[in-house]
Parts: C-alpha cells; structure tokens; sequence
C-alpha cells in the first residue's frame, strides 16, 4: 500500500505535467491499478480487507456463544451472561487460549450494544460504604428460586459482603448488617441507602427522612450515620447498584443449584473472599486496600442487637396468636394476654 505522500506524487504527475497513467506507473514503479486508485481518491490510503480474516481462536466457539445469548432471553433479565462471564466459561469448558477482548468484541458484535463509561471515585479509608437489595433466581433444594441479595461495600477498598435470605423485610434488613459487620471487621462512618422501607417510614422534602424507630434503634448500637439517596437516583450509590448485578452475572450464571440457604450463603461467602484477592484497584488486591482499611473501622459493640423485629400480638381463646397471615400456638398461660 502507498503512503500519502507517494499518492500525492502520482497526482501531480497526472494532473500538473499531464503524464499517462503507463508513464507514471513505469517511472515510479507502481503498477496501474495502483496509479489509477490514487488519481481518483486524493484521500489517506486505508487498508481494507476483501476477505474477513480468520478467527482462529474464537470462530469455532460463536455458536456456543450464540446458544448462550439465546438462553439468556429465558432468564431474569438481571442474571444473563456478560462478555467477561463468557470469556470465564469459555476457559473454563471449553479450553479457549485466546484473549478476553477478542471475546468481549465478538459478543458486542452479537449483542449490537456500546459498552457504557463511567468516572472513578476516591475515598477516604473507613469513611463510608453502600448498602442496597437485590433480587436473583437459583435452585434451592430442586426448584427455580426467586432469593434476596443483600450486598454491603466499603467505598475506600471496594470489598464486599453480599448474603441470601427470602425476604427483604426488616429483620433481613438488620440480620444483613450483623452478618457484613462481622465479615468485614468493623463499621464504616457512614453508608447510603435507597429509601427502603425497613428504614425510611416517610420521605420529606429534600435530604430529610423519617426513619423507622425499629431501625433507629438497630443502627444506634453501632453509631454511624446513614444517607439516603435522591428517589430514582441510583448514581448516587452506583457502586453498589453494580454491585448486585457483578453478584448475579458472575457468580450466580447459569443457575447454581443448593440444598439451602445455607449451603448458598458459603458459596456466597467464598466467591466474596476468591474475588477479594483476584480483583485488583490502584495496583493493589482488594484484600491488601480492606485489610489496611480495617484498622480505621470502627469497632463492633460488645452487644449486639438481634437480627429481629418486635411484634404485640393477642392470644385468642384458642391459644393462638396471629402473625403474617399464619397463626402459632402459645402455652395456656398467655391466653387474652
């Protein structure tokens, strides 16, 4: 291929000395073709292919790859595959020895999507974290299983607790907080929220919130302060946010099958301590920045409150109360109590 220079030559002699195309091509020993490319296109040359090149690494897997974006359309739309989950399992299953980003470029040519962009945030160590629910789909004991995610992250280090319970109601809420707060050693001085009702009972004008007394009460065991996010501003905690969907795109695909939820919350726990020390920021693992973040933590009370909530209830003259829509027997002693 010529340069733009060697184009502006043949032009010249072309146009301003008025020499043929088999004088040119003879004087500068560039065959006719290539002469009359460069008289009808001033522009710089660029090299196209005429046949596409050969995938030797990835071609024979664009089927697998394929099948499984197919798949996805029959699952949550949280929970599908990512370029980087189908680079894992490609390795994994089927031995492939190319790149991630040959990988990523051919699901995006599958996909038809732009990858989206971001700008990095820095913190200060032990100075906040995030907290967030979300919901993801596995196989408890045989069967398809909608559970829920509660994920806590500290800003500075980027590590992480995420657990699984069946629902998101307060004592999940609180039991979520015990169990991260241990995992991660300590108490940052602050963490954002959503407005979830296990801690906001009304939302006021601008940053101001009711809170929930039950919650109140929980958090002032542990005396950090707690932010409440612009309703339908997830950015504003967009680590987390991300955070559910990295949970269920990269663990959690395809579906894993447990006996219960707590043989799904070590699982759990393992793929958080795994990506710890596989991830990295800054030039560091995950675990060193937690690890030099833990020592400005805050500590854990020596008492801790109990993952509960607190509900009055009559005993009927059946000896029964009712809670939740289901009704449980109480000793004889309680009754009209």
């Amino acid at each position: 291929m010529i340069t733009v220079d060697q184009k502006e030559i043949i032009r010249r002699e072309y146009f301003l000395n008025r020499k043929s195309m088999r004088e040119i091509a003879k004087e500068l020993h560039h065959s006719r073709k290539t002469v009359r490319k460069a008289i009808y296109d001033p522009g710089i040359p660029t090299y196209k292919r005429s046949v596409p090149a050969l995938k030797r690494t990835i071609g024979p897997l664009v089927t697998v790859i394929q099948q499984w974006l197919q798949e996805d359309k029959q699952r949550p739309t949280k929970q599908r595959h990512t370029a980087k989950r189908i680079y894992e399992r490609l390795k994994a299953e089927y031995g492939y020895q190319g790149s991630d980003r040959t990988v990523r470029r051919q699901v995006c040519l599958l996909k038809g999507t732009v990858p989206d962009s971001h700008v990095p945030q820095t913190y200060q160590a032990a100075e906040g974290g995030t907290f967030d629910f979300g919901e993801a789909y596995v196989k408890l004991n045989g069967q398809e299983t909608k559970v829920h995610l509660g994920c806590l992250r500290l800003d500075y280090s980027s590590h992480y607790f995420v657990c699984a319970l069946p629902t998101e109601r307060q004592e999940a809420f609180f039991e979520c907080h015990l169990r991260g707060f241990g995992y991660l050693g300590g108490v940052p001085g602050r963490i954002r929220y959503d407005n979830l009702k296990a801690a906001v009972y009304k939302i006021m004008t601008g940053k101001r919130r009711q809170e929930q007394a039950a919650w109140t009460a929980f958090r002032s065991h542990f005396l950090f302060e707690s932010e409440y996010v612009t309703p339908g501003k997830g950015q504003e905690k967009g680590g987390v946010e991300n955070l559910v969907g990295y949970v269920r795109r990269n663990f959690l695909v395809p579906l894993p099958t447990f006996r219960d939820y707590d043989e799904l919350n070590a699982y759990l726990w393992d793929c958080c301590e795994e990506d710890a020390r596989r991830r990295r920021r800054f030039g560091r693992t995950v675990r060193e920045l937690w690890q030099e973040e833990q020592a400005s933590l805050r500590p854990l009370p020596q008492q801790l409150p109990e993952g509960c909530t607190t509900v009055t209830a009559r005993v009927n003259r059946r000896q029964q109360v009712r809670l939740d829509g289901n009704w449980y027997s109480v000793p004889p002693e309680y009754l009209g109590r």
